[in-house]
């Protein structure tokens, strides 16, 4: 008969042992001893994966009890109709609310399996809190925000192949909703007008429409981190809107709560891409490459590397080339906006008052690609 000495009933987890009886008394949360290496770790990650799902899946299914926020939509006035883009952030779709129509960004953080379900409930806590600020922005150069919601369970996405009718999307995803512009984006303005360049009293309007956007939202605190040609939309009249704040956040008291590679390479600045601490001063680094890229209706950087350019930025100062025949008054805005020290960056409002001081009657773009010869800055206007 095997006798059990009292480490065993102490490895067991049987509590105390009284040594003269050999029998266990009560056992208290105190006296409860565990082997490390009985636990199943990976056993305790799912059990609380599960229950974090099932509370998110619970909010989700009582959200018709509580108070909406007032930003929330209707999930049965939106209608879906197809696939417009994909992005970093997300998938947008063309449809209509309310009869208005509308760019729908369905936003799936957490939904690829790498996001843990604390991670995702983190993720869309701090969704809410930007969408609150969102919905209170109201600027002709920021595109109209309409609504968002916290689930979409309830919604019919159609399928990449129409034959399949609609698609089911995770019920943890999030989406927003804004005005639809028809005009597309900047980018795609841009690369249509490539050879024959812009007209410079259009390039100045576009500037103008970006620097007044972005000044806007640093004065309400607004840092949108990712300022490029993709991210900013035209409407039929040509007027420019700022779009796709998935990274955009409300500015930090603390410049060293902002850090991070935050952006598009080539658009970021030098102290993004090296790692510091950055504030409202990296949108306008940002700006003066976008400035550069209406002027020249091209790409900053076309035959580098994405490491190429991020070390040439940050440790030699590369910026794109300044063609000759710009006016020195656009292309001392570009110098001051890329400047290496955030510091010497004028604010978004000071860059406002130098294009509105510049003088377009005169000309001044670009000189078309298959144009020989010496520079017409100002000669006859050109672009449309």
């Amino acid at each position: 008969m095997e006798v059990s000495t009292v480490e065993d009933y102490k490895l067991k987890g049987l509590g105390a042992i009284d040594e003269k009886s050999m029998a266990p008394r009560s056992i208290s949360s105190n006296d409860m001893i565990f082997r490390a290496d009985k636990i199943d770790l990976k056993s305790l990650d799912v059990q609380l994966e599960k229950h974090l799902s099932r509370v998110w899946s619970r909010n989700v299914e009582n959200q018709n009890q509580r108070p909406k926020e007032v930003w929330e939509i209707d999930p049965s006035k939106l209608e879906i109709r197809y696939l417009v883009a994909n992005g970093t952030y997300g998938t947008v779709y063309r449809g209509t609310y309310d009869n208005q129509d509308v760019a729908v960004k369905l936003l799936d953080w957490g939904e690829d399996g790498m996001t843990t379900a604390a991670e995702t409930v983190a993720i869309r806590a701090s969704f809410k809190q930007e969408v609150t600020v969102w919905q209170k922005l109201e600027h002709p150069n920021v595109t109209k925000f309409v609504g968002a919601s916290m689930g979409t369970s309830n919604l019919k996405i159609p399928s990449k192949n129409p034959s399949e009718g609609y698609t089911t999307y995770p019920s943890r995803a999030c989406c927003v909703l804004v005005e639809f512009l028809h005009g597309g984006t900047l980018k795609n303005y841009l690369f249509k007008n490539r050879k024959k360049k812009l007209a410079f009293k259009i390039v100045i309007q576009l500037a103008l429409d970006l620097s007044r956007g972005l000044s806007y939202l640093h004065s309400e605190k607004i840092v949108h981190r990712d300022v490029k040609a993709e991210n900013m939309l035209l409407d039929t009249d040509r007027t420019l809107k700022i779009a796709d704040f998935g990274v955009a956040r409300v500015e930090a008291q603390n410049p060293q709560d902002m850090t991070g590679e935050t952006g598009t390479l080539g658009y970021m600045a030098p102290e993004v891409l090296d790692g510091k601490p950055y504030n409202r001063k990296c949108d306008v680094y940002s700006f003066g490459i976008c400035l550069w890229e209406i002027y020249c209706c091209d790409l900053p950087y076309p035959d580098l590397s994405f490491a190429e350019v991020s070390s040439a930025v940050v440790r030699q100062n590369l910026r794109p080339e300044i063609p000759r025949c710009c006016p020195s008054s656009l292309s001392h805005v570009m110098k001051k906006c890329w400047d290496a020290n955030p510091q010497k960056r004028p604010e978004m409002d000071e860059v406002v008052r130098l294009l509105e001081a510049i003088d377009t009657s005169k000309g001044g773009g670009m000189i078309p690609e298959d144009q020989a010869g010496g520079c017409f800055c100002f000669g006859p206007t050109r672009g449309p």
